[in-house]
């Protein structure tokens, strides 16, 4: 069974999980450096988790009830099209087909039997690339992003919970940066991509984040 219908959740929920992660770890590990108190560390993370939470909910809808609204918009439009004109309609899904390899005989046949079947259908599959497998879910996508992120943001928060005050920094970067290769390599195999190179790439990146946040933080060294 391919992949392609798993895509829609698969994305939001492993890019919350990284922004969960890799977010919260960079705060703390900033944080740390400056001499923040444990107390303080342990508010900054979970405070980072709440907003970090409702952030991605928020970004995911809005961007996925975009898509939902454009594709609402191409299917209305549609409905009129082939209400008008259906003959044209039929000409267009035609010439599709006739681009695709079929014979033009061929081609006309096909689209006429899939129209008779389900005109709309046909015409958003292979007119506007719309299927059930590719169709916006606004609130799927908000959750996923929401409770995935909070799931990653949990770990680092955990750590800084339980680690030794001397080696919080170490740990945290450690943990971090495991958990995210591993992440990543697991969303490449989930998705059918090779795992190696989708580890690599989030590592290098987080590695980033949290070198600058700590020489952030080691610059201000407010001591909370």
């Amino acid at each position: 069974m391919h992949r392609i219908k798993h895509l829609g959740w698969l994305r939001a929920a492993v890019l919350g999980a990284n922004d969960g992660i890799i977010s919260t770890s960079s705060l703390l590990v900033g944080v740390a450096a400056a001499h923040a108190s444990h107390s303080n560390m342990l508010l900054t993370g979970f405070a980072g988790l709440v907003a970090g939470s409702m952030s991605m909910a928020t970004g995911e809808y809005v961007s996925v009830a975009s898509q939902a609204d454009t594709e609402k918009a191409s299917i209305g439009q549609e409905k009129n099209e082939l209400a008008n004109d259906p003959e044209a309609e039929l000409r267009e899904l035609t010439a599709i087909y006739v681009q695709r390899g079929l014979e033009a005989d061929l081609a006309r046949r096909v689209a006429a039997q899939l129209m008779a079947h389900d005109a709309l259908g046909a015409h958003a599959r292979d007119e506007l690339g719309m299927s059930e497998a590719t169709q916006a879910r606004p609130l799927q996508a908000a959750l996923a992003s929401a409770s995935s992120f909070a799931v990653g943001a949990a770990m680092p928060l955990a750590i800084t919970a339980l680690a030794p005050a001397g080696l919080l920094i170490a740990v945290l970067v450690v943990a971090t940066l495991v958990g995210l290769a591993g992440l990543g390599a697991l969303a490449a195999k989930t998705g059918g991509a090779p795992a190696m190179p989708a580890a690599l790439r989030v590592t290098c990146w987080s590695a980033l984040a949290m070198g600058s946040t700590v020489a952030i933080g080691s610059a201000f060294n407010v001591g909370l």
